[in-house]
C-alpha cells in the first residue's frame, strides 16, 4: 500500500489525529437517517482503499498507531455523556482494530463482514440515542436516570444495545475481538485487551447512568410495541449474521 493509500484510509478506518475528521462530521450531522448513513458508508471506503493495497509493509508501525487510537477512544468513551457522541467514540475505537485484522490477510468477503461487526454496536447506540432525544428531548447519561421503573421497553433496547457495545458473546463485537486477538502479537493482543476492558467500562456506567438507579427526569412515553419489535428484529439479525460470519471467518 502506498503512502498516500495509507493516509487516505486513516481518515475512513480512523487512525488519530485523521479521526479528527469523521468525529466532527458526525456532531454536525443531525439528521438520523443521514447519521446512520455515515456510520455505515464511512468505513467501507477504508475498506475499498485497503483491499487496493499491501499493508504488510508499514505493518510494525500500522499496528501500533491502530493500537492506541483504539486505546485513546475507548479512554475517552469514559468522559462523553451524550449518547450521539459515545457512539462516535465507540466506533472511533472500533474501526482502527480493522487494521489489525486487515494484516491477517483475510479475503475481501471477510475484512467487510470484520467491519460491519465493528459496526454494529455503533449503530444500535445511535438508535438509541434518537429514542432518548424523541422522548427526554435529550440524550445524556445522567441527565435522566432510573429508566427502567418508567419505560421498561426502551431501556431494554439500551441495555441491549449496550451489551452489544461492550461485545459480549453472542454479539458480533465478541467474536471480531477474538479474530483480532488470534493473530496478534503480545503486545497488540494486550492492547485490544485493556480496549476490550475500557468498552466494558465505559458500557456499565451508561447504564448505571440511565437505566439503573432512582427516577430523575420528566415522565415520558415508553417506546412503542411495533418500535420494539423492529428493535428485535434488528437485534437478532445482528446476532445471527456475526454467528453465521464465525461459521466461515473465525
Amino acid at each position: 500500500m502506498t503512502g498516500l493509500l495509507i493516509i487516505l484510509a486513516a481518515f475512513f478506518l480512523p487512525l488519530f489525529p485523521a479521526s479528527l475528521v469523521f468525529n466532527r462530521l458526525a456532531a454536525g450531522i443531525d439528521h438520523p437517517m443521514a447519521r446512520l448513513a455515515l456510520f455505515v458508508i464511512w468505513p467501507q471506503i477504508g475498506v475499498a482503499l485497503l483491499v487496493w493495497g499491501d499493508v504488510a509493509p508499514a505493518g510494525p508501525v500500522l499496528a501500533t498507531w491502530a493500537t492506541l487510537s483504539a486505546l485513546f477512544y475507548a479512554f475517552r468513551m469514559l468522559t462523553v455523556r451524550e449518547v450521539g457522541r459515545w457512539a462516535a467514540m465507540l466506533a472511533s475505537s472500533a474501526w482502527p482494530l480493522v487494521w489489525l485484522f486487515a494484516m491477517q490477510a483475510p479475503s475481501e468477503v471477510a475484512l467487510v463482514a470484520f467491519t460491519l461487526a465493528m459496526t454494529a454496536a455503533p449503530v444500535l447506540m445511535l438508535l438509541v440515542r434518537d429514542a432518548l432525544a424523541r422522548r427526554l428531548e435529550a440524550a445524556y447519561t445522567g441527565l435522566h436516570g432510573g429508566l427502567a421503573r418508567d419505560l421498561p421497553r426502551l431501556s431494554g433496547v439500551i441495555v441491549v444495545a449496550t451489551l452489544a457495545a461492550m461485545a459480549l458473546p453472542l454479539f458480533p463485537g465478541f467474536f471480531a475481538l477474538l479474530a483480532v486477538l488470534s493473530g496478534a502479537t503480545l503486545s497488540v493482543a494486550i492492547g485490544v485487551l485493556l480496549v476490550w476492558l475500557l468498552w466494558s467500562w465505559a458500557g456499565a456506567r451508561l447504564l448505571q447512568a440511565t437505566v439503573f438507579g432512582p427516577r430523575s427526569g420528566p415522565i415520558a412515553a415508553d417506546l412503542p410495541l411495533s418500535t420494539t419489535w423492529m428493535v428485535a428484529g434488528l437485534i437478532v439479525v445482528i446476532v445471527a449474521a456475526g454467528l453465521l460470519w464465525t461459521g466461515g471467518a473465525v
